[in-house]
């Protein structure tokens, strides 16, 4: 696990997260909600994609990208498990969380 890294609030434009994500040379950034519990991850090529589509406006919001909240794992999901979810999903990155939704890190593939 590694640590969560940027975590940014939700309503962020996909403009902004792309600076922030440029200003800390970030792959990715934990999202979090306005109580503060992880809803989700970004990477920047998830929001590059999303910015080269024809729907694309500087208003869209983070959360609006994020539909499903997760998939996310805890400290106590088997490494297979998670590196199955992983591979699955072709996700470059998995956040960890408490049992209350709280960020604690970020699992990412093994190395090749």
């Amino acid at each position: 696990m590694l640590p969560c890294g940027p975590q940014v609030c939700d309503d962020m434009t996909v403009e902004v997260a792309l600076s922030v994500m440029t200003s800390t040379q970030a792959g990715y950034l934990v999202l979090c909600d306005e109580d503060g519990l992880c809803a989700g991850l970004v990477t920047r090529a998830q929001l590059g994609a999303f910015r080269a589509e024809a729907a694309y406006t500087d208003r869209v919001r983070l959360r609006d990208l994020v539909r499903d909240g997760g998939p996310f794992v805890t400290p106590g999901t088997p490494a297979r498990d998670a590196e199955r979810v992983l591979r699955e999903r072709g996700l470059a990155a998995l956040p960890v969380v408490d049992a209350d939704g709280h960020a604690l890190g970020v699992l990412v593939p093994p190395p090749a």
